[in-house]
């Protein structure tokens, strides 16, 4: 299921509430453009997936900021970030620590907790599916949870919590693909695109510029709080909801809602997170966009991000030279048109 930090529903937000909230989120990302060139899709989908509760997966070829949009938003936001480059010789213990024997000054012996780098608000798993499967799936607990176990005691991360991982899509020699257990527990798979020739002159400008730009902190991690209970505020009406169900069960194989391509092309649907995490990323891209209450429009421009990773296709579609974008693609249009 999609995490949920607080259970109670949030109350309605007024004018000024919101105001303020907007405000506070085009500070953030008139900031981060002064380091991420273009990719504002990318900025606000990471940005959206924070104040959700749910986690990234970006994939795109090396040199496109991946790596920078992260350590730039742990600046803005003053959150604790960390790196973990993902090596087919990572151990889970490299990833949520172990429990080390330390000797005191009388030589006495105890056992002590070492904190691995999952405990931090901003998490980089970089290159993830270079890692084996059993290092990948020291993650699951993490990213589903909140908490890491180790023997009998269970640590609790500190929130905001957000796990970015990034794949590298055209070098797969030695690489695990991701199991679909953990590609679900990503909120949303965001692709980077090569950036225009007029964004990448202006990369190139900021290259060679003397000294690199100096950010200022926008938010703390109370900010960050404060804001994510302002996205549970945003109202979602009946039909909206009801369009995200609509959306997720087009998509299911063998069903009355099935769309043909469905059936045709798709070996698996997306599962009731779907459904869960378009509801919940609608509601933060309303407030981004200065609305009270989230839209079928909202549920639409997500869609694409929200479910790419959540269909697995047949043989056929592969035959045909079908891929999740374009099947996709004809999904939503086409329940577009019925609601």
């Amino acid at each position: 299921m999609v995490p949920n930090d607080s259970a109670p529903r949030e109350a309605a937000l007024n004018d000024s509430t919101m105001q303020r909230a907007v405000s506070q989120l085009n500070k953030v990302r008139a900031e981060i453009a002064r380091v991420i060139v273009g990719q504002q899709d990318v900025v606000d989908g990471v940005l959206i997936c924070l104040l959700s509760g749910g986690h990234v997966l970006l994939e795109g070829v090396p040199g496109l900021g991946k790596t920078t949009l992260l350590r730039t938003l742990s600046r803005v936001l003053h959150l604790k970030y960390s790196r973990i480059q993902f090596t087919p010789d990572l151990m889970p213990a490299d990833i949520v620590g172990s429990m080390i024997m330390e000797t005191d000054e009388r030589g006495s012996k105890s056992l002590r907790f070492q904190y691995g780098p999952i405990f931090a608000n901003l998490v980089l798993a970089d290159e993830i599916n270079r890692a084996t499967p059993k290092t990948q799936s020291a993650l699951l607990e993490a990213m589903q949870e909140r908490t890491v176990t180790s023997g009998t005691t269970t640590h609790e991360l500190e929130r905001p919590f957000l796990v970015m991982a990034t794949q590298n899509p055209i070098e797969m020699e030695g690489t695990y693909p991701l199991p679909e257990a953990q590609l679900d527990r990503f909120l949303m798979k965001i692709l980077v695109q090569f950036p225009s020739r007029d964004d990448l002159n202006r990369i190139v400008d900021y290259t060679i510029q003397r000294e690199e730009a100096e950010l200022s902190t926008v938010l703390d991690r109370d900010g960050v709080l404060e804001l994510r209970g302002a996205c549970r505020g945003i109202l979602v009406a009946p039909h909206v909801q009801q369009h995200a169900v609509d959306l997720v069960m087009s998509t299911q194989p063998g069903t009355p809602s099935a769309h043909p391509l469905t059936t045709k092309y798709i070996r698996f649907g997306s599962s009731p997170r779907g459904a869960q995490a378009l509801v919940e990323c609608s509601r933060v891209l309303a407030l981004m966009r200065g609305r009270l209450q989230a839209s079928v429009a909202d549920v639409q421009a997500l869609a694409p991000s929200v479910l790419r990773h959540r269909i697995i296709l047949n043989f056929d579609a592969h035959a045909d030279g079908q891929t999740p974008e374009t099947v996709l693609k004809e999904i939503i249009n086409s329940v577009a048109v019925a609601a």
